[in-house]
């Protein structure tokens, strides 16, 4: 059955929504800057007993944050954000339930499948998560790297993520042309993850009610879980509340 999954994004140093089709390096527009630090956000998702949410750092100067919110929440949730096989030991060990990672198996544009086992044998496969966070194209939806602004040759293909199910515990997929937007999901895209998918798989990316579970999970035939952010009470958002996901959870176990 589908699930709401918890996100706590980082963006300079801060608990951030934002429109993720304009994060550049100079900077991103903005719908939400939390005036609580990243750890605040994971112990309450502790206290709700949410797992499998994310913590993702966009950009610099956001590793003391992360490192704090997984501390505050062991084991409770993933980390993503400039994931190497130099680093992955440290955030293991600060507490992440696993490592997500997407532009490290990149050179030049190009999916390595070196790097990928690399990262993989640091990780173990059953706690390495693929971000497969893409844009849609002429030639459908392709992964996207560097902050969502590079897009590669690889494409969201049931060939695609069958070659990857083995190496990895899930897939994250932020349909960044809608990310932030709160102006509805991609359906098309959570249509055909549900059809591809056979690993667990997040998508992230539109929402902007809790009725947005529920047109996931009838897309999806309940294989593919939901992240809400902007639109959500605890960012500012005025869609949907937690206590309404909390709720769905509940009764969609």
């Amino acid at each position: 059955m589908t699930q709401f999954r918890p996100c706590i994004d980082l963006h300079e140093g801060k608990v951030k929504q934002i429109v993720g089709g304009s994060l550049n390096n100079s900077g991103a527009e903005t719908n939400f800057v939390s005036q609580y630090s990243a750890d605040h956000y994971a112990k309450l998702y502790k206290q709700h007993c949410l797992k499998g949410g994310h913590v993702i750092s966009l950009g610099a100067n956001n590793k003391q944050q992360a490192l704090e919110a997984l501390s505050a929440y062991p084991n409770g949730l993933q980390y993503g954000g400039g994931v190497t096989t130099e680093n992955a030991r440290e955030f293991l060990d600060a507490g992440a339930s696993h490592l997500i990672v997407t532009s490290y198996l990149f050179e030049n544009g190009q999916f390595s499948w070196s790097r990928l086992n690399a990262i993989k044998s640091v990780v173990g496969a059953q706690r390495l998560v693929l971000d497969l966070s893409c844009r849609k194209t002429n030639n459908g939806w392709m992964i996207a790297t560097d902050r969502w602004q590079t897009i590669t040759n690889t494409a969201i293909t049931q060939q695609t993520l069958s070659q990857l199910e083995e190496h990895c515990a899930e897939f994250l997929i932020h349909a960044a042309d809608v990310e932030g937007l709160q102006a509805g999901i991609d359906q098309d895209l959570v249509q055909l993850l549900g059809e591809i998918c056979t690993v667990p798989c997040t998508y992230a990316g539109g929402a902007r009610t809790v009725d947005d579970l529920a047109l996931v999970q009838s897309l999806s035939n309940g294989r593919v879980d939901l992240t809400i952010g902007s639109a959500l009470d605890i960012f500012g958002g005025s869609g949907v509340t937690l206590n309404e996901c909390l709720s769905w959870n509940q009764q969609n176990p």
